[in-house]
């Protein structure tokens, strides 16, 4: 996640560039890893084959840049049931955290209730308010469609991110990206591939972009496909019912026919007394 980043450049903070506690090598592959784009293989493995230094050092550099907050692991499931690690890369960690920490104290707290005997307990009648004119309500914009589940958020927001590629005025904030990002998760949820929604919301833009998140928020809504149809389950074929007990007529044993028959022993021993 880049809090700011040029297409084409990759800006390095003072404060990586010139860490005191960061090795050399963690330095050099965090510069590496912010140039990557969105989706690209930073596993160890991977970096051993593009590198000289061996998997220790690589694994060594990459625990320290997670230990410092410039990496952050997570496990995700995918929908086919598959469990991978996600890397997610931060620029400037202490930017990202003065904001998260922002957004927290900026939602408005939820009222306490007056507690249920401070409402009964009442000495004289309410004096009437005088009535007042209804406040108008606010223009909200489009309402944006929400995910069953979070596991395409981060697809979602990478591909918000990511939009300026396609044009320099699709530059978002992180603020618009975070409000965005359930709507594009919407769509992946409902089949589309992730290169299908770039090219229903970078292609054709005005000349005049003045609100390119309203833009973007507008398509995510008025463009929303149909989910795809559930393939009904195949009925299960029938299963015969057994066939009900009967007496033996040779021995009374109980036995499963049709009609009434005898069993096999006595149908052996009449083979043998003809």
């Amino acid at each position: 996640m880049t809090e700011f980043q040029e297409p084409g450049y990759t800006i390095i903070g003072d404060h990586l560039a010139q860490h005191h506690e960061l090795s050399l090598g963690a330095i050099g592959l965090a510069v590496y890893i912010l140039s990557l784009p969105e989706g690209s293989h930073v596993d160890i493995r991977s970096l051993a084959k593009r590198f000289p230094e061996g998997r220790d050092r690589i694994a060594a550099g990459l625990r320290e840049l997670e230990r410092h907050g410039y990496l952050k692991r997570v496990t995700k499931r995918l929908d086919d049931g598959r469990l991978v690690t996600v890397t997610i890369s931060y620029n400037n960690p202490r930017a990202t955290q003065a904001r998260q920490a922002g957004e927290a104290d900026a939602r408005p707290a939820r009222p306490a209730r007056p507690p249920a005997t401070a409402r009964r307990k009442t000495s004289a009648p309410p004096e009437r308010a005088a009535p007042t004119a209804p406040a108008p309500a606010a223009k909200a914009g489009p309402s944006l469609p929400r995910p069953r589940t979070p596991q395409h958020l981060t697809t979602a927001s990478a591909l918000l991110a990511n939009l300026r590629r396609d044009d320099a005025r699709l530059l978002l904030p992180v603020r618009d990206i975070d409000r965005l990002a359930p709507g594009v998760a919407a769509w992946l949820e409902r089949g589309v591939s992730p290169e299908a929604v770039r090219r229903a919301l970078s292609a054709d833009l005005p000349a005049a972009l003045r609100n390119p998140a309203g833009l973007v928020g507008h398509r995510l809504t008025a463009l929303l496909p149909p989910p795809l149809p559930e393939t009904p389950t195949p009925p299960e074929p029938a299963r015969a019912a057994p066939a009900p007990f009967h007496n033996c007529e040779g021995c009374e044993r109980a036995i499963r026919t049709p009609g009434p028959a005898r069993c096999r022993d006595c149908r052996s021993n009449r083979r043998e007394d003809a």
